[in-house]
Parts: C-alpha cells; sequence; structure tokens
C-alpha cells in the first residue's frame, strides 16, 4: 500500500501550495503588497499540470475504480469525487483567465481574481480530506493485495509519457522553482515588495 502514502504526499504537496497562493492573495489584499505574477503563475501551473492532468487520472482510472468494484457501497461518494474533479478542472480554467486579466487589466481585476482563488482553495482543500478522511480508509478496509499492487503500479510509475522524465524529478524541479521564486514565508525568494 505503498500508493497511500504517495497518494497523502500529493496531497500535501498541492496543499502546501494552495495555502501559499491564499497567503499570497492576503498579503495583496490585506498589506498591499505588489504581485508577483511570475510566483502566481508558477503555482497555478503546478495546480493545472500536477494535481488536474497527472494525480487526479490515476485515482480515477486505478483506485476509485477498484474500490468501486470491491464496495459498491462507496459508489455515492467516489461519484462526488469524480464530480469534484471535473469541477476542480472548470474552476483552475477560470482561475487561470482570471490571472490573465488581472495581469493585463491590473488592480481593478484583483478582487474577482482573488474571489475566484479563494473560491477553488476551499473547494480543493474540502477534496482532499473527504478523501484522506472518506475513501482512503474505505480503500484500505476493501481492495486486496492484487489490487494495491495495481494502484501501487499507477502511482509509482517511472515515468510520465506526456513529461517524457520521471514524474517526481519534473514535479520536484518545479516545487522548488516555486520555493525558490515565492517569498517567505512559502519560499526562499524575495520578499513582498509594497505596491
Amino acid at each position: 500500500m505503498k500508493s497511500l502514502s504517495i497518494i497523502r504526499d500529493e496531497h500535501r504537496a498541492l496543499a502546501a501550495v494552495l495555502q501559499g497562493l491564499g497567503y499570497l492573495v492576503e498579503q495583496i489584499r490585506e498589506r498591499g503588497a505588489a504581485p508577483d505574477f511570475a510566483v502566481l503563475s508558477a503555482m497555478i501551473y503546478y495546480i493545472d499540470a500536477f494535481p488536474e492532468r497527472f494525480h487526479h487520472p490515476k485515482e480515477d482510472r486505478y483506485l476509485f475504480a477498484l474500490l468501486r468494484s470491491r464496495c459498491p457501497a462507496a459508489g455515492g461518494l467516489i461519484d462526488h469525487l469524480q464530480a469534484d474533479h471535473v469541477e476542480g478542472a472548470q474552476k483552475i480554467r477560470a482561475l487561470e483567465q482570471w490571472l490573465t486579466r488581472y495581469r493585463e487589466g491590473g488592480a481593478t481585476e484583483f478582487p474577482a481574481f482573488a474571489a475566484a482563488l479563494d473560491g477553488y482553495v476551499g473547494f480543493e482543500l474540502e477534496h482532499i480530506r473527504r478523501e484522506e478522511r472518506e475513501l482512503l480508509p474505505l480503500a484500505r478496509e476493501h481492495l486486496t493485495a492484487d489490487d494495491w499492487s495495481r494502484v501501487d503500479s499507477a502511482f509509482s510509475g517511472t515515468t510520465d509519457p506526456l513529461l517524457g522524465v520521471a514524474p517526481g524529478e519534473h514535479w520536484e524541479r518545479l516545487f522548488r522553482r516555486i520555493a525558490t521564486i515565492a517569498p517567505a514565508p512559502i519560499g526562499v525568494g524575495p520578499p513582498s515588495r509594497p505596491r
């Protein structure tokens, strides 16, 4: 069941980026910090590229499908989480558009961007909570050793065919880049500047 640790680690990385985004928006809102669009873009790219295109499809295809076959009573929960995956992808598209509007349109676009971000962060953190507290315990209880072998293989595969590199290396590089350019306490980049 090493995939359980991988899934939780991936959730923690995503939650850190989400909370970091929330912190940056709060700094702009409450302290008048100048927006660092490179940092915001890198963090939103991470959310789009990793969970939406890599993590969630593996959950849907392997973990959710196997659990649905072993525990039909989990069907409603799985349906809800899969609907979250679809809605999350739509929300991240909208968030990318709001970031572009904010970057190009200036401060008048900030409230809409901030509202979209706040909504997405809350939505995604609740999704993670539901997976960790409701779905993973059911999976632990109902999946067989052979099922876990399949899930483990999916979550610890050596390469991502879309990236052509080991998935861990790609995400680790992106995460390091975010930590390098983001201001403290998110990362070690230069401090936020006032507007």
